[in-house]
């Protein structure tokens, strides 16, 4: 593949594995080469066919991120090639709204049951919590209410009680949603987020202020469970390829914390299991995988 036009290269390749009928045009006709012409591309995509056949062929070396956005779409490419495509001509994409980035795949909700003894979750960008397994409803409990860790952290009146390292944690949240602010610009639930905290919180506003930017990856969390006494914690976050954005995060419990967890987690079972007075198991906000998840 010759450097001076990876770009042209890119999208003839895609273009020749988009099958016509997958956007609505017949397979018959003066076919000689597979997938889409040019000038159909350049219909599916609003954009002039001598604009992109110079774009394909080296001639035009700017385009902008609607046009690659518009590309992209006729193109069906996922999210991998997409980012690809905006790396070739030196951009890179705007993430907006995005309704997979608020879905738990059904591999995902079965891969959490997979940790046992380990509190595992699935946050959304704005810091939702989109789905638990077991350990980590029983481990946060403490919290009724809001399902989003950030308002839990700054409104919920037991948050600085249950996170002694409360100025850290909030500190480590703030920087990375900061970071997904910048990544998913357009996201409503982020925007709404930071507007409500920056009203009602000066501590938000104060760390928000900052504007630091840094990823979560590697954490150690200490936590004063009303029942299990404290629980100590070391969280590992991984990203979630198929829906950017989201983030899977998996806390280990340190030696002498496994125990006090594993019976934290069965008693919350056994709870939740027994049905109150009306007849109905009883639920809180963290006893069962939360947010729209795909069939």
């Amino acid at each position: 593949m010759p450097d001076a036009n990876r770009l042209g290269e890119f999208l003839r390749a895609s273009r020749a594995r988009v099958d016509p009928k997958d956007v609505g045009l017949p397979r018959g006709g003066d076919r000689r080469v597979p997938g889409l012409r040019r000038e159909e591309l350049a219909v599916l995509a609003g954009v002039s066919a001598d604009y992109y056949a110079r774009l394909e062929q080296g001639r035009e070396r700017n385009p902008s991120a609607q046009l690659l956005d518009a590309i992209g779409r006729a193109l069906h490419l996922d999210p991998d090639a997409r980012r690809h495509l905006f790396q070739l001509a030196g951009l890179h994409p705007r993430l907006g709204p995005d309704n997979s980035r608020e879905s738990v795949h059904p591999a995902l909700l079965r891969l959490l049951e997979a940790f046992p003894t380990a509190a595992a979750y699935v946050l959304s960008p704005a810091f939702e919590v989109l789905a638990t397994n077991s350990v980590a409803a029983a481990l946060l409990s403490p919290f009724t209410g809001p399902t989003n860790m950030v308002r839990v952290l700054f409104q919920h009146p037991q948050a600085r009680t249950v996170f002694p390292d409360w100025p850290s944690l909030t500190e480590n949240v703030v920087h990375a949603l900061q970071l997904n602010a910048g990544r998913f610009p357009d996201d409503p639930h982020i925007r709404a987020l930071v507007a409500d905290l920056r009203r009602d919180s000066p501590a938000f506003r104060t760390l928000w202020a900052d504007q630091t930017v840094r990823g979560l990856t590697r954490m150690f969390k200490v936590i004063n469970h009303p029942e299990a006494g404290q629980v100590q914690l070391t969280y590992q976050t991984f990203d979630v390829r198929d829906a950017p954005g989201q983030q899977l995060l998996v806390g280990t419990p340190e030696p002498g914390s496994a125990e006090a967890l594993a019976a934290l987690a069965a008693a919350d079972r056994v709870i939740a299991a027994q049905p109150p007075a009306g007849g109905q198991p009883s639920e809180g906000a963290f006893d069962r995988p939360a947010g729209r998840r795909e069939p």
